[in-house]
């Protein structure tokens, strides 16, 4: 099997990975994804599609992330790695879509308005 090269994205957080057959190394800009993603939470989200499909142990993967915050990245390698798998085989779609893992999450920022201190606060009310 050669390198599987997917990319996934939330909010700002662009993530490139390569999957290769392996044994289960998950590095996270040149650092190991438990030294980067500190919060047993963050770290679930890493692991998730890998938990579902039952393949922990049998893809190293190599993460390049940036953009965003550790949330938002956290969630887009979790869908750059489902969309790997996927690729890899297709009987895991039937496995990681109703889980809600290969869609997209299209949310972003609101952008702030002029004259506001905030994107979606009031302008101020006038009778005239």
């Amino acid at each position: 099997m050669e390198t599987i090269h997917k990319i996934g994205r939330r909010k700002t957080a662009v993530a490139r990975v390569y999957v290769s057959q392996g044994s289960g190394n998950i590095t996270v800009n040149k650092k190991e994804y438990k030294n980067y993603f500190t919060t047993p939470t963050l770290q679930y989200k890493v692991q998730q599609p890998l938990m579902l499909t039952e393949n922990l142990e049998a893809y190293d993967i190599k993460v390049n992330v940036y953009g965003g915050g550790v949330t938002g990245q956290a969630e887009a390698i979790r869908l750059a790695i489902t969309r790997a798998l996927v690729s890899i085989n297709e009987d895991h779609r039937a496995i990681l879509k109703p889980e809600g893992l290969l869609t997209r999450d299209p949310r972003m920022v609101e952008r702030k308005k002029f004259g506001q201190k905030k994107a979606r606060k009031k302008f101020q009310f006038s009778k005239r």
